[in-house]
């Protein structure tokens, strides 16, 4: 990054713009978040393991594709294309929801905006790591993560807002108009990469060259680490199903999450900065140890006061694992193949967050949602013990 590159919120005016796009998109993405447990169950029929499957299917699909793109991206050096293209399928599969008419459609649909997502997320975030100043790498992470949830704060507010609105109508048609709204802010923002983004790996040669990073030994346990911990990543439709299990309204579960995404928001930035002077690999490893008692205080949860705290600790964690592996990431990869080495992280975590979902839908389906928790909690146990065997 140029050192004389404007600056705003003490991040890179491309950094900044980025969180623009990320804010846009997630708002969008959570207008309809917090409604597709209940269409999936009450409008397509889908059951409680097919529910399970489908959601944990959709947050691991985009995953498969983003060290692919990540590599890429690295060959051409054009991260920008990446990241238009990306988003833009996104925005156009979020829209096309309001027409699904079945389980199938409805995973089709998700599948090609995750996708879209798998596209995008490793070019984007090897440019924000190339727009970084050297060493704040957790702070423009941290920034961008922020940034994103806010957007996922919006959006629950949005969604809660358009049910009141429109609540006098049937409630397969509401959902269909809110997953229609749910593309405008998608839209704003391909207008915003389009005319201000800039690409930032020009100065870097095009040609792979040199071992990967991929080699190192101290890498791969740590992607061995992510593995275990992405196996107790359940999907957020879990804490809303706890919230409605406990005779909460759905409009009271999306209260739920808007606070989940409010705790996630406030607490990205400051873990980011923090992490740069702390240490990365210690600030992850404190994060699997708040998901482990975040999946025993929804495990166990009975009353109002501890489903707070479940969520609250939710948003701490997801607030760390989402933002300081990626930095982490950045940092030990070379300036060549930064997509790559991102993609990979994304990949190995995808891949592992589908098995996890389904599990905890067989759980939930054949015991109960606390031995899903229970399940989640021991894998991070499991991945917090292992990550003190990985380097700084």
């Amino acid at each position: 990054m140029e050192e004389k590159e404007k600056k705003i919120f003490g991040v890179s005016w491309n950094v900044f713009l980025l969180g623009i796009v990320s804010f846009l998109n997630d708002m969008s993405s959570e207008m309809i978040m917090p409604i597709m447990p209940s269409y999936l169950m009450e409008v397509l029929n889908a059951g409680k393991l097919l529910s399970g499957s489908v959601m944990g299917a959709i947050e691991s699909m985009s995953s498969l594709f983003k060290v692919a793109f990540g590599y890429v991206s690295d060959r051409f050096r054009k991260r920008k294309a990446f990241v238009f293209a990306g988003y833009a399928l996104s925005t156009l599969a979020k829209g096309a929801l309001a027409l699904t008419r079945y389980w199938w459609d409805f995973l089709l649909l998700r599948a090609v905006d995750r996708i879209g997502k798998g596209i995008r997320t490793a070019p984007r975030d090897a440019l924000i790591a190339e727009s970084s100043e050297k060493g704040k790498t957790g702070k423009s992470f941290g920034f961008h993560r922020m940034m994103d949830t806010l957007g996922a704060v919006a959006g629950p507010l949005v969604a809660i807002g358009l049910i009141e609105l429109l609540k006098s109508i049937p409630s397969e048609t509401m959902y269909r108009y809110i997953f229609l709204l749910s593309a405008l802010p998608g839209a704003i923002s391909l207008f915003v990469i389009i005319l201000f983004v800039r690409d930032r790996g020009g100065e870097v040669k095009k040609k792979i060259r040199g071992i990967s990073t991929l080699r190192d030994r101290n890498l791969q346990l740590f992607l061995a680490v992510i593995a275990i911990g992405a196996l107790g990543r359940y999907s957020y439709a879990f804490t809303m199903w706890k919230a409605q299990e406990l005779g909460y309204s759905v409009v009271q579960s999306i209260a739920f999450y808007a606070l989940f995404n409010l705790i996630y928001a406030l607490s990205a930035y400051p873990l980011g900065v923090y992490s740069d002077s702390f240490g990365k690999k210690r600030m992850i490893t404190i994060g699997f140890g708040v998901a482990a008692l975040a999946a025993l205080a929804f495990a166990y949860a009975e009353d109002f006061y501890t489903l707070i705290a479940a969520f609250v600790l939710y948003g701490i964690y997801i607030a760390i694992e989402d933002t300081i592996p990626r930095a982490y990431m950045a940092d030990l990869a070379r300036e060549y193949e930064k997509g790559t080495i991102i993609g990979a992280y994304h990949t190995v975590f995808g891949i592992f967050v589908l098995p996890a979902s389904v599990i905890a839908g067989w759980l939930w389906g054949s015991y109960s949602l606390a031995y899903s928790f229970t399940f989640a909690a021991l894998m991070n146990v499991t991945a917090m013990v292992l990550m003190t065997f990985v380097e700084e």
